[in-house]
């Protein structure tokens, strides 16, 4: 569908955005979580982190999603916040199945960087599950764990993940 002659946008997310926002997810969460923490969990999960008016929420709460698009179709988003003075969080980063091998994420996290640094972040952490495939895209993207911690979750589940860190 997409190829690596698709000129990669990444915008602000706004309110309209919602739409799209959910759909990555739901088109994402099983492809990366499917072997990890089941159907059921995900399901959970997507409900509770992707309504929409926990998405308008986190909007209108000060975390900043942005929107990569291909050939001006929305492909992924990222979302992320201040925790502590420049301390800042990755809360969210997600592309599309069939655009993952375009440099989507790539592109999307640089952009977090890039805004971060702009406004006096020098540091970006994020939570990833243990046995997530995107803790090796962290890794060489210069991300080192930290730590380990398993979450609960509510309704019996758990995330078992690395926090991990760029100094920016």
């Amino acid at each position: 569908m997409y190829s690596h002659n698709s000129t990669v946008v990444i915008r602000t997310a706004i309110l309209e955005d919602i739409p799209a926002i959910q759909i990555i997810a739901q088109q994402t969460w099983p492809h990366t979580y499917g072997r990890i923490i089941g159907k059921l969990q995900i399901e959970y999960m997507l409900e509770l982190m992707y309504n929409k008016q926990t998405l308008m929420n986190q909007l209108f709460s000060g975390v900043s999603f942005l929107i990569a698009e291909l050939d001006n179709l929305p492909v992924g988003y990222a979302a992320f916040r201040a925790i502590e003075g420049t301390v800042y969080k990755l809360d969210k980063l997600y592309v599309l199945p069939e655009a993952q091998k375009l440099k989507v994420g790539k592109k999307l996290l640089h952009e977090v960087i890039s805004r971060i640094s702009n406004v006096g972040g020098n540091e970006l952490q994020l939570q990833v599950n243990r046995k997530n495939k995107a803790v090796t895209f962290y890794s060489r993207m210069g991300f080192e764990i930290t730590r380990q911690e398993y979450f609960h979750f509510g309704e019996g589940y758990y995330m078992n993940d690395y926090i991990m860190s760029l100094i920016l």
